[in-house]
């Protein structure tokens, strides 16, 4: 199994009447060449357990499925670290069902205004529209600015606030690309019984930082 993680395309979406075809465009070599190997169409869940903390190395992917898959492909870190952009474009303007690795701006500069979907977690149209989802074990809390007994952190930027259990800091430069990659693996590394929960600072909501805070939102939410 290859996680989904390891590409930055973007999923499209076609819907007519009851049926939806979604076709991913994967960017990995490694993604690309088991595709000619194969030579047709290729289908595949994602490699983790539904509303975990999504993998972004083989190492995640065989600690939640272990002897659950046969085979691991392993095509090294994922570069991006998100999961892929999904349109709708089924009607007259294109819709963003999720915020991923092509960030809206790039898509609205060769699509013009993207339409965002009302909110409907009982019946998503996309994966990773369910209100809980991408969860740790631990309680994450957001917008973090000081630290609350037993917490660790994710931080983002040059400087961290004090009293924090442990920290793990997302982009000490406060690079949206470096803290999209390191997402998910440094979620992974927190969610350790000894702490309380786990907070995050403050992320800009631009660019990739759309989709962290997506992420980050649901892992959030009340499970």
């Amino acid at each position: 199994m290859l996680p989904r993680r390891s590409d930055s395309g973007v999923a499209l979406l076609a819907c007519a009447g009851l049926d939806t075809v979604a076709v991913r465009v994967p960017a990995h070599p490694v993604a690309q060449a088991l595709l000619r190997a194969v030579d047709r169409p290729l289908t595949a869940p994602s490699a983790n357990r539904s509303g975990h903390v999504s993998p972004t190395t083989a190492e995640h992917v065989a600690s939640d499925l272990g002897r659950r898959v046969a085979l691991i492909l392993d095509g090294g870190p994922c570069p991006v670290g998100l999961e892929s952009t999904v349109l709708d474009l089924s009607g007259p303007q294109p819709v963003l069902l999720r915020p991923g690795g092509v960030t809206r701006e790039e898509l609205e500069a060769l699509l013009g205004a993207l339409g965002t979907p009302a909110a409907d977690p009982a019946a998503p149209r996309s994966p990773g529209q369910l209100a809980s989802h991408y969860a740790p074990r631990l309680p994450l809390r957001m917008e973090a600015m000081e630290a609350r007994p037993g917490e660790a952190l994710l931080g983002f930027g040059p400087v961290s606030p004090p009293g924090f259990t442990e920290v793990l800091n997302l982009s000490s430069t406060a690079d949206l690309g470096e803290a999209a990659a390191n997402l998910f693996a440094m979620l992974r590394r927190l969610d350790r019984p000894e702490f309380t929960g786990i907070a995050v600072m403050p992320i800009p909501e631009h660019g990739l930082g759309l989709a962290i805070n997506d992420r980050l939102r649901r892992a959030a939410a009340p499970r």
